[in-house]
């Protein structure tokens, strides 16, 4: 029963079936036909590898650089210039403009929004000009309402009033300006952050070959030994190790990558809506942005394992091209070319 098992093995055993689709192949001409195939695969899943794998890699890095810190820049300065407006109110409110050393603390958010329009300048396309202008116009009614009219309630209540009207009126206003920048640079940051047109099918393309590359490896050390009686060629084996990680590694980093970025995504949404606050509350609501904003800061941070594994990635693709080459080149040159 052994014997007969054992036969039957042999007989229908997968190295039994890839012999005998082989059996009609003069050997030099396999080895040639390997050599090309693995360049052509290794070569292809390579630079799909490459292509695919940098833009993600550079779309975090987007994201992290411009995108995200311009939506918080933002949030935070919508936040600030209402801030502002309403601790100038309180003061008039309750009579406390006209005491020394009172306004610091809507100073202190003009301040703040003017500094955060400035972190931004460099980080969005989009013209900031007439928001700066307006900001710059709306300090000064407020400045001009608080401090100068001490003695004239109405031009005090007319300049406090006109600076109302510059931070809330519709459309061109500071609020609904700094709102619909808002809404345009958190589309901008989805568009960066999302996987695009080309990228998923990058990573099929990417992945068919790394299969197509391993298959052929696996027929090469086949053949190697069944037709040359040689032992594992350590080219090929050390090839076959590096396309499988390959295969591995980079689609798994590139999965946690999108999971951060979508979580990212996530808070600066969540940051958007805060800033949209308005009456009580606003210091809640800057606490609450400051807090994600730290989060996302965290998010994207943590990422910084992706550029070692993308150098790791070009390594291993230009390996996967030489190392076949090597194998099969050598054993050609060893067993036919020479005897030309």
């Amino acid at each position: 029963m052994t014997t007969v098992r054992t036969a039957f093995l042999r007989r229908y055993s997968p190295a039994a079936f890839w012999r005998g689709r082989l059996g009609h192949w003069r050997t030099r001409r396999l080895l040639e036909t390997h050599l090309l195939v693995l360049f052509l695969c290794a070569a292809v899943a390579s630079t799909a590898l490459f292509f695919s794998y940098r833009q993600t890699e550079r779309g975090a890095a987007a994201l992290a650089a411009r995108e995200a810190p311009a939506v918080q820049g933002l949030a935070a300065t919508r936040l600030a210039a209402l801030r502002a407006d309403q601790e100038a109110h309180a003061l008039v409110r309750t009579h406390l403009v006209d005491v020394a050393g009172s306004g610091e603390t809507y100073r202190s958010q003009l301040s703040a929004a003017d500094q955060g329009l400035s972190r931004i300048a460099d980080r969005t396309d989009q013209d900031l000009g007439t928001v700066n202008g307006l900001l710059a116009t709306y300090g000064n009614s407020l400045n001009l309402g608080t401090s100068m009219y001490r003695d004239q309630p109405l031009m005090r209540e007319q300049k406090l009033d006109e600076a109302d009207s510059l931070l809330t009126r519709s459309t061109v206003g500071l609020a609904p300006r700094l709102d619909a920048l808002q809404r345009v640079q958190l589309r901008h940051a989805e568009a960066t952050a999302t996987m695009g047109r080309w990228r998923r099918p990058g990573w099929w393309l990417a992945e068919l070959a790394l299969g197509a590359l391993a298959l052929t490896l696996l027929s090469a050390l086949f053949m190697l030994r069944d037709r040359c009686g040689r032992d594992w060629n350590p080219y090929l084996l050390a090839a076959f190790v590096i396309t499988v990680l390959l295969a591995v590694f980079p689609l798994m980093t590139t999965s946690a990558t999108e999971d951060r970025l979508d979580r990212a995504l996530g808070d600066l949404g969540r940051i958007t809506e805060v800033s949209r606050h308005t009456g009580p509350g606003l210091a809640t609501a800057q606490q609450t942005v400051a807090q994600k904003s730290e989060e996302v800061r965290q998010e994207l941070t943590d990422g910084g394992w992706t550029d070692r594994m993308y150098r790791g990635t070009v390594v291993g693709g230009l390996l996967v091209v030489v190392l076949p080459a090597l194998g099969l080149g050598l054993r050609l040159d060893s067993d036919y070319w020479r005897r030309r």
